[in-house]
């Protein structure tokens, strides 16, 4: 007899290519010098940070966090990206869930921009919690350091490094895929949940070595500090078409 466990605790096969195109274009962005750093952890752990209406997404049996950092340039609909307005780095902590409809996507537990506008547009605008930081993100060769110390709401710090390796290929694992290929978020409002879709290339994936650092910006987010080494990829670019908001209608 067939479990039907089976198919949760190996997580669901993600294609790397985005399956849904955004027709109401809120905006462009391009993401570039991206890291996306993961950690494991019991599924429990993350559940009780979620909203009750978003249930964890697991892979063979474990969520996934991932704290990733990048440079953004952002361009409005009919605008073009404005130099040091709108260009500037980002550092976000994630999760992956599935919402009341059955569509899955990323949760996020903080945001840290060092642009008081792009704040405040995405905590009034887009109800996400976004914080306001001083960032940095520098590349020397084939080794990336971001740094981060978050002013508002509460004083966090973050400062990592990665080295940059050979290119995944087109075969990568499914974890790698099921990590990094999302084309939506989610976030939650007084009138229920809203999704917000991405859509854009597939992700230039390379492999990437942990180098060490700090960051308490998993646990000012309710998490437990990581015991382990985290899996680590890099990405270039990709250009990326944001949608207006939408919301989720319940199952």
């Amino acid at each position: 007899m067939l479990d039907s466990r089976a198919h949760e605790r190996a997580g669901p096969r993600i294609v790397p290519d985005c399956d849904v195109a955004v027709r109401s274009l809120a905006m462009r962005q391009w993401w570039q010098e991206l890291t996306f750093v993961h950690w494991d952890y019991e599924p429990a752990i993350v559940q009780r940070l979620l909203p009750s209406s978003l249930r964890v997404e697991t892979f063979e049996g474990r969520a996934w966090v991932g704290l990733v950092p990048f440079f953004m340039r952002v361009a409005p609909r009919g605008m073009p990206a404005v130099p040091l307005l709108l260009c500037f780095p980002e550092t976000n902590v994630r999760t992956y869930v599935t919402a009341p409809d059955g569509s899955t996507g990323v949760w996020f537990f903080s945001l840290d921009a060092p642009r008081l506008l792009a704040v405040v547009t995405g905590r009034c605008g887009w109800r996400l919690p976004y914080c306001w930081s001083s960032m940095r993100v520098r590349r020397e060769g084939d080794v990336m350091t971001y740094t981060c110390r978050r002013r508002w709401p509460r004083v966090v710090q973050s400062e990592i490094a990665v080295r940059i390796g050979t290119a995944c290929d087109q075969a990568t694992s499914d974890l790698e895929h099921w990590l990094t290929a999302r084309w939506q978020l989610f976030a939650a409002t007084r009138r229920g949940l809203r999704r917000g879709r991405v859509e854009h290339m597939r992700w230039p994936l390379q492999q990437a070595t942990w180098l060490g650092g700090h960051t308490n910006l998993l646990t000012a987010a309710g998490l437990p500090a990581p015991e382990t080494s985290p899996l680590v990829h890099w990405a270039s670019t990709v250009a990326v078409r944001v949608g207006w908001p939408e919301r989720v209608a319940a199952r």
